[in-house]
């Protein structure tokens, strides 16, 4: 029991420690229970530290009074955090995914790897095709619109136009 007293002094003086009933504030992460705006009920935020958006808001437990939110506790931050955390992981999985396209065509020269790199820049998005053979060497680059789309047709036309910008 006394081994815990030391780990729980140096967590009480941690500076982004927050305990009270609606906010907890702990390892990189807010939970704060708000009022519902869709109904009677409550909900409860997950936001990242430094992020302006929640991550994840769902809703939370009436306490016993029927009226008020139930308090945070350990268990429920704890569970809050770790579903916020794998939440915001697939995000920036989708997120990768949707920026980074890649296809294979088998070609009579070989296999050919075809890339799609959106940059989604607010002044000058687009998006970088690039093609590599079986050796991982680049066969070509260019720069397209960020609106270009991927697929099987789209990348044969570019092989066959001998990697000229497709237009």
């Amino acid at each position: 029991m006394t081994e815990n007293i030391p780990n729980q002094a140096i967590e009480a003086d941690a500076p982004d420690l927050i305990r009270e009933p609606r906010l907890w504030c702990n390892n990189g992460w807010t939970a704060r229970v708000v009022k519902n705006e869709d109904d009677e009920g409550w909900a409860v935020e997950m936001i990242l530290d430094g992020e302006s958006e929640p991550a994840l808001i769902g809703p939370w437990t009436m306490g016993r009074d029927k009226k008020n939110p139930k308090p945070l506790d350990a268990p429920a931050f704890n569970t809050l955090v770790k579903t916020a955390g794998e939440f915001r992981q697939r995000q920036v999985q989708q997120l990768h995914a949707a920026l980074h396209q890649n296809i294979t065509i088998n070609d009579q020269s070989g296999r050919i790897s075809i890339t799609l790199d959106i940059v989604p820049d607010e002044d000058d998005p687009h998006a970088l095709l690039t093609a590599r053979d079986a050796a991982d060497e680049e066969l070509a680059q260019v720069r397209v619109a960020s609106s270009f789309k991927l697929n099987k047709a789209s990348a044969n036309a570019w092989i066959d136009a001998d990697f000229r910008k497709p237009g």
